[in-house]
């Protein structure tokens, strides 16, 4: 990642010789200012192609009882997760230089405020002051040079977590202050010396609203944001959202197009005019987020809940283009999760006798055969596109672990053992990688909720060292389906936040 971050900066002089600060909008921000009236005036400009913010910032410090900075800010109320991945432009002038997250109770000097401080020789600390006109006080993080921070309010607690790109989030640190419900949220650089200005740039830019904490799972819902990543830098962009749910993006074979689920019926996602329309599924409308398009991508096999069975999830096949169903399994629950490479099989998890077990089935219907029959959840099946091995996420060795078995379900072997709970294991199409989801350890293992903290992780299929390749708020519906782009070079999901 120390590549992705050097080719970044090395480009954005001239990216930004192409770009000007007369947009009519500054991304997720409502508007910037300078703080304490610094010598040299700061300016912003954001990237819409790329939703990246290109920072330029003076002022003589932030500390003691005022501040002098560039600061670009938007207007929130209630609780919030502000993240993003940032680095300075350059060597800079000063090691002690700021960038970061500031939340601040007015745009006044001295106004009382807590913030994410990331300086220019990778000190980072959480720096706050409780009153107007108070002097900074200030937690120092163990973790040195990050570049994913992250400020996150719940009530009136804030919490600083940071990160290495690819790590986990270091030890948080916290404090309590009073700011009153609305405040000023944004990003801030700061030059520590009056006579320079300093440049920062900040990527995957995210001001959640998490779910409250009274909201009822699978009756309530929030907002979701479909999004694509480049697995290679980490660069996030989001590409629809919408105020209620909608989840598990699969990508079409020939990279056009997303398929996700929402209110019960599929939709295709157009990528060239990022419009959605209904994908045609005849009168299977009470679909879940189990939906999977064969290797060739010219099927398409679902899991719908039936009335004639009991409401429970029943798989069927249907054309990739849409059509009328054809069911594939008789008896539910059986929620779909992988094709094999040739077409010929699906696999999926099955509710039978108390105990949810993996299954492979053709995908013409008929007998289903049992591939896994320890004690536990095993879920998520899913074939490589090499037909050698079956992958799924199983709680058999305690937590939630990722797993891969034999076609016909012998030699078991556990993939990854670690203190997460991981789930729903998808394999590049070249092969290469596994992405896979990431509960903390606050989530019982045989539970994938929504709206919770997660990690999207990667790895070498042959090698078991996962990294963190985005930080998200989400869960049930993230990725819960295939969804690596037909090149292997980029995946898309869901994150959430009230809109």
């Amino acid at each position: 990642m120390l590549l992705r971050r050097s080719l970044l900066l090395s480009i954005l002089l001239f990216i930004t010789n192409q770009l000007t600060v007369a947009q009519n909008s500054i991304g997720v921000f409502s508007g910037n200012t300078d703080v304490g009236n610094p010598l040299k005036k700061g300016s912003v400009v954001y990237d819409s192609t790329q939703q990246r913010y290109i920072i330029e910032g003076a002022g003589a410090n932030m500390w003691t009882n005022h501040d002098e900075f560039q600061f670009v800010w938007q207007r929130v109320s209630g609780n919030f997760i502000a993240t993003t991945l940032a680095s300075f432009v350059g060597k800079g002038v000063e090691q002690h230089r700021k960038i970061g997250w500031i939340v601040r109770s007015s745009l006044d000097a001295d106004a009382a405020q807590v913030s994410v401080v990331l300086h220019g020789d990778g000190l980072t600390s959480l720096q706050f002051r409780k009153t107007k006109g108070a002097n900074v006080e200030e937690l120092r993080s163990e973790t040195s040079k990050p570049d994913v921070l992250q400020l996150e309010r719940k009530d009136d607690t804030y919490t600083m977590s940071v990160a290495h790109f690819g790590d986990v989030f270091g030890e948080a640190k916290q404090v309590s202050i009073d700011f009153g419900s609305e405040v000023y949220v944004g990003l801030f650089v700061c030059s520590h010396n009056k006579d320079v200005v300093e440049r920062a740039v900040f990527d995957n830019v995210r001001i959640t609203r998490p779910a409250p904490d009274n909201f009822v799972p699978y009756r309530e819902y929030i907002g979701s944001d479909l999004e694509i990543m480049n697995v290679a830098t980490g660069i996030r962009r989001v590409i629809y959202t919408a105020s209620d749910s909608f989840q598990a993006p699969n990508w079409t074979k020939d990279g056009k197009a997303l398929i996700y689920n929402r209110n019960g019926r599929l939709y295709r996602f157009d990528l060239r005019t990022n419009q959605p329309t209904a994908l045609d599924t005849g009168f299977a409308t009470n679909n879940n987020n189990d939906h999977v398009l064969s290797f060739d991508g010219r099927m398409l096999a679902i899991s719908n809940h039936s009335k004639d069975d009991g409401n429970a999830s029943i798989i069927y096949t249907l054309p990739a283009k849409g059509g009328v169903p054809r069911r594939v399994t008789a008896r539910g629950p059986s929620y779909l999760h992988g094709w094999s490479p040739d077409g010929k099989f699906l696999v999926f998890t099955g509710g039978r006798d108390n105990e949810f077990d993996i299954y492979k089935i053709s995908s013409a219907g008929g007998e289903e055969t049992n591939l896994t029959n320890s004690k536990g959840l095993d879920d998520g099946p899913e074939f490589t596109p090499d037909g050698r091995f079956i992958y799924f996420n199983s709680t058999r060795s305690g937590t939630m672990q990722i797993w891969r078995m034999k076609p016909d379900g012998t030699n078991p072997e556990q993939v990854t053992n670690d203190q997460y709970n991981n789930w729903f294991p998808h394999i590049s199409p070249n092969g290469k990688w596994i992405v896979f989801l990431s509960f903390l350890k606050d989530v019982n293992p045989s539970d994938h909720p929504f709206y919770k903290h997660v990690y999207i992780r990667l790895m070498p299929v042959n090698e078991v060292k996962p990294r963190v390749i985005a930080y998200v708020y989400g869960g049930q519906g993230t990725i819960n389906v295939p969804s690596w782009s037909p090149d292997s070079k980029s995946i898309a999901f869901v994150s959430n936040s009230q809109h």
